[in-house]
């Protein structure tokens, strides 16, 4: 069993690059990770932190990656499953982090519990969007004990 179970929502990429930043930091902290690319509730495992990273595509929108994961989520009882959220969007759209905020709804509605707020990255003030990720990642993991 993992210690974290890593779920990307990514259209061009830059949500993949952050997921394997955080994948890498939790290998130094000496934690276990699974990245899912596709991800797939029936390959996931609820009993390790979920770490959502996600981008908004269009005017809103989920990206095309991670809707059947969503529909699953949205029909199963989540109680006792944690996460934390990456969110990626671009300021200058009213939907800015939109994507990561319904999946929080969703995950929320479902039973699961937000460990922390989430990290709502805005490419344009934040080109490496990896840094601010693992910031705040080392901030979550050194509060844990």
């Amino acid at each position: 069993m993992v210690d974290f179970e890593i779920i990307v929502g990514s259209v061009l990429g830059a949500s993949e690059y952050v997921a394997e930043a955080i994948e890498e930091k939790l290998t130094e902290y000496k934690l276990t990770s699974q990245v899912h690319l596709s991800p797939d509730l029936t390959e996931i495992s609820n009993a390790a932190t979920w770490i959502i990273c996600t981008s908004t595509h269009g005017a809103g929108d989920l990206p095309d990656n991670i809707h059947k994961f969503i529909k699953q989520v949205e029909s199963t009882d989540l109680s006792g499953t944690t996460f934390i959220l990456v969110g990626l969007g671009d300021s200058s759209y009213d939907t800015f982090c939109h994507g990561a905020l319904k999946i929080e709804k969703i995950l929320k509605n479902s039973g699961a519990r937000l460990d922390t707020p989430a990290l709502n990255i805005d490419v344009l003030n934040q080109p490496i969007p990896e840094h601010s990720a693992i910031q705040w990642l080392e901030i979550w993991l050194d509060s844990r004990g």
